[in-house]
């Protein structure tokens, strides 16, 4: 691990990225590790604190490495544990932090301990895993997996009864309630932290337990679990994190934080349709509610906050109203659906409207939590509705306008997916190289204002949030501080012009300093400040008071 100040995460600017969408090293048409510390130095120009690696473990891949049949090797695919070694020593020389993916709710059906489980009801495995002789028990637990799973249980032959899975029915549910399976995992932690990661983001971990008559969901024995596996990390592997994937109401997500004792970090999905839903309507208010639904919590707890990922944009967790909201604005074209969501990349979402994703990058920048990027958005990349599932937003990272978008020296039809050739979106005009070039492009755009935030990291990483109300419901203004900085942020969320006058009065004297320009605006005084803003414009401001000023 990554020594320094154990709440780095507060701080953090984090990417996501596919092992085997990166970069390939060896000429195979799929990334590999090797890959991965190849490109690091683009991370480190880019400003990238902590990478998050999705699942290179050993796998049949039938659900793109979610489907673990070893979790202690590494997939051939990906190379070996020493480029895994490798990978994490040269990315520590660079100060970046690596966290991988660990899948902890399932493992493949091919994995040794699923094969030993269902081959007798009498294998000491056998309660390593949830068996029943009836499809009936758990029946309020909703199917996660609606347009592919019609049950949570499947028939296993061999044993002639059922098992029971969240997801796919290739990936049965561990048991928890039995004490190996818990203490196996924890061996499995243990075995990466020794390889020197910085912490894992933890895959789906509201479905841990079942209990009759529930949903199957948050469960209390749930939250003991993690709250174990916290324990264990800061007496073991200080400085270490675990970061929840929790798509539940505010309510229910705020609780994966316990009392500052549980998961250092949660993925804030409350949060992440309502921009897009306030961007729909040109109106600040679904943000607002949300984010006061989703304060305070601990001071040595943070969300993680994302436009976009590798799943679908999912909309699980919006009212019915929310949902047709999102489907008529960003998914017109029933392909552009999966489940309940939407397996779009964010400028394809956006229309590749230049304003609107600069505006929800400021959004994710200047509101509480660490942001997190996802491979490629830097770069505006389009997707691939017509790939199954959600292979359209997982495609060749672009490199350069050379052959397979700088990807891979493969021929074209090895790649593991096609590249890019939209008209729009192509790789030869969307990659890495080309838009160093322009000194406007959106990648350029990206890496100054992750240098902004990481000026106010403090303000923007750790600071309070207060909400200044005016009437325009167009504008959202908020001010972020903390021990005594304060950030002014302001926001015209719709796609006209418009104007606003803010109560500034407690700040009389003081001026505004845009942030990535450092220009002084014009002092406050005791009348309304006015502002005007044009299409999805926003100001960020550093508040100096008189005497710093003068």
């Amino acid at each position: 691990m990554l020594p320094g100040d154990e709440l780095w995460y507060r701080d953090a600017v984090f990417y996501e990225l596919p092992v085997k969408s990166f970069y390939d090293s060896n000429g195979d048409g799929i990334g590999d590790l090797a890959g991965v510390t190849a490109k690091l130095d683009y991370l480190s120009w880019l400003g990238v604190d902590c990478i998050w690696l999705l699942p290179f473990y050993a796998s049949p891949l039938k659900d793109d490495g979610y489907d673990i049949s070893d979790f202690y090797s590494i997939h051939p695919d990906y190379g070996t544990m020493r480029d895994f070694e490798e990978l994490i020593e040269k990315a520590h020389s660079k100060g970046i932090r690596v966290i991988p993916d660990l899948v902890m709710n399932h493992v493949s059906d091919e994995h040794p301990w699923f094969k030993e489980a269902r081959s007798s009801r009498s294998s000491p495995k056998r309660n390593w895993f949830t068996w029943s002789d009836t499809d009936k028990k758990y029946s309020e637990a909703r199917i996660i997996f609606v347009d592919t799973e019609k049950s949570n249980w499947t028939w296993d032959p061999v044993s002639e009864s059922y098992y029971w899975h969240r997801f796919y029915s290739s990936q049965p549910d561990l048991n928890y309630d039995e004490p190996a399976v818990r203490e196996e995992m924890k061996n499995v932690l243990r075995f990466w932290l020794r390889k020197g990661v910085d912490g894992f983001r933890c895959d789906a971990v509201p479905y841990i337990f079942e209990r009759e008559g529930t949903n199957c969901e948050n469960l209390p024995e749930t939250h003991s679990l993690f709250k174990e596996l916290r324990a264990m990390l800061d007496k073991e592997f200080p400085g270490t994190i675990l970061l929840a994937e929790a798509n539940q109401w505010p309510t229910d997500a705020r609780k994966y934080f316990g009392d500052g004792d549980e998961f250092h970090m949660v993925f804030n999905f409350p949060l992440m349709p309502r921009m897009y839903i306030s961007l729909a309507r040109g109106d600040r208010h679904p943000i607002v509610d949300m984010i006061k639904q989703l304060l305070p919590i601990p001071p040595n707890c943070d969300w993680c906050t994302f436009l976009r990922n590798h799943d679908e944009l999912t909309l699980e967790m919006v009212t019915i109203e929310e949902r047709d909201i999102m489907y008529a604005e960003y998914a017109k074209h029933p392909k552009m659906r999966l489940n309940l969501g939407i397996r779009r990349r964010l400028a394809p979402l956006m229309d590749d409207s230049r304003s609107a994703i600069k505006l929800l990058y400021a959004l994710l920048f200047s509101l509480p939590g660490s942001p997190i990027l996802y491979y490629g958005d830097e770069i505006a990349m389009g997707d691939n509705i017509y790939l199954g599932d959600r292979n359209g937003v997982r495609t060749p990272m672009q490199w350069s306008p050379d052959r397979n978008a700088g990807f891979s020296r493969a021929d074209p039809e090895m790649l593991f997916a096609p590249v890019i050739m939209n008209p729009v979106y192509h790789y030869e005009s969307r990659n890495v190289e080309s838009s160093t070039r322009i000194p406007t492009s959106l990648l350029n755009w990206v890496r100054e204002i992750i240098a902004v935030r990481k000026r106010y990291s403090r303000i923007l990483g750790r600071g309070e949030i207060r909400f200044i109300e005016q009437p325009n419901q167009r504008v959202l203004s908020f001010l972020r501080s903390h021990e005594g900085q304060i950030m002014l942020c302001v926001f015209n969320l719709s796609t006209k012009p418009t104007a606003a006058e803010l109560d500034l009065r407690e700040f009389d004297g003081w001026t505004p300093i845009e942030a990535e320009t450092q220009t002084p605006f014009p002092k406050i005084g005791t009348l309304p400040y006015f502002f005007t803003l044009g299409e999805r414009a926003y100001f960020w401001f550093k508040l100096e008071p008189p005497a710093v000023t003068s």
